[in-house]
């Protein structure tokens, strides 16, 4: 019966293909040839096929051997996989590591910190999902990702998820360089704004129907996403608060510039690993949110840590 194949039997299948010899697949493995010989008799009776040319002095592999080679590797992979994948979890590392990053995370923090996980459990699946406001908290909920980078906070209490701080990203208001408001001497006021285009993010989870950002005029146009509203923004659309680490350098080139606002109060989000209660992240998740830290650390003029 197929069902009795075993992986030492493929191993062996393997090794003598790789080999080119029953008797050099033999020696490869520590064993006698003979065993080599019958473990692979005992491999055609259950496929119900020949995988070896027996009419030379040497066995060689036939058109079924060949055709099945594939497979074989495919099997033993997979068993070093389940082995490996066996191992983390004993180990208190999560078989995935599912996370959902609100938009307005540093994309250059957080892939520099995926590509050192990666690096470090080498076994572990990871899966990201880039979302806006109510997105990575909703995508925890559905049960699609294990923990979440959030900067949302919805206004029901939420007894079931637990939430840690991260760190504070400062927002500023800028317009395009084009843009009649960029002409203007500041401290602009509120008077000022009121009678021109913002430009707001607006979440399309149901868990809130919040905007992003605090809303100051009376004409507005709404986005779903943030690099929609920026190229919106460039083009001279309207104004904005924008995360300080994704333009800065645009003000820096001239194509954006800072609005000094009379009687503006700082605009910060709160970043929050965010987690089901009673599920906290494991080794890897852990791994992951203090090397997210500690890249933080090394940014102190961008990002607040308390």
């Amino acid at each position: 019966m197929i069902e009795n194949l075993t992986l030492d039997q493929l191993r062996i299948f393997i090794a003598v293909a790789e080999s080119g010899s029953f008797s050099a697949a033999a020696r490869q493995l520590g064993r006698v040839q003979s065993a080599v010989s019958q473990s692979m008799q005992g491999l055609e009776a259950l496929l119900g096929t020949p995988v070896f040319d027996r009419t030379a002095k040497t066995p060689r592999l036939n058109e079924a051997g060949r055709a099945i080679l594939p497979d074989a590797r495919r099997l033993i992979e997979g068993a070093r996989n389940l082995k490996a994948r066996a191992a983390d979890m004993v180990a208190g590392i999560e078989p995935e590591l599912g996370l959902a990053v609100d938009a307005i995370f540093p994309n250059a923090l957080l892939m520099a910190s995926l590509k050192a996980l990666s690096a470090t459990f080498h076994e572990l699946p990871v899966s990201v999902f880039t979302e806006g406001l109510g997105g990575p908290e909703q995508r925890l909920r559905d049960g699609v990702v294990r923990m979440a980078l959030s900067s949302f906070i919805s206004r029901q209490s939420a007894p079931d998820l637990e939430r840690e701080f991260l760190t504070r990203i400062p927002l500023i208001p800028v317009v395009a360089a084009t843009h009649r408001l960029a002409g203007l001497e500041g401290p602009l006021t509120r008077e000022t704004l009121e009678g021109e285009v913002q430009l707001v993010l607006t979440d399309r989870t149901p868990l809130s129907h919040n905007s992003f950002g605090g809303i100051i005029s009376q004409k507005i146009w709404r986005f779903a996403d943030l690099g929609t509203r920026l190229d919106y923004l460039l083009e001279g659309f309207g104004w904005c608060n924008m995360p300080t680490h994704m333009v800065e350098h645009l003000i820096a080139q001239g194509r954006l510039k800072r609005l000094d606002i009379a009687g503006a109060a700082p605009v910060e989000l709160d970043i929050h690993v965010v987690h089901e209660r009673g599920r906290a992240p494991g080794r890897a998740g852990r791994w992951l949110i203090e090397d997210l830290r500690n890249r933080l650390v090394e940014c102190p003029t961008q990002f607040v840590l308390a």
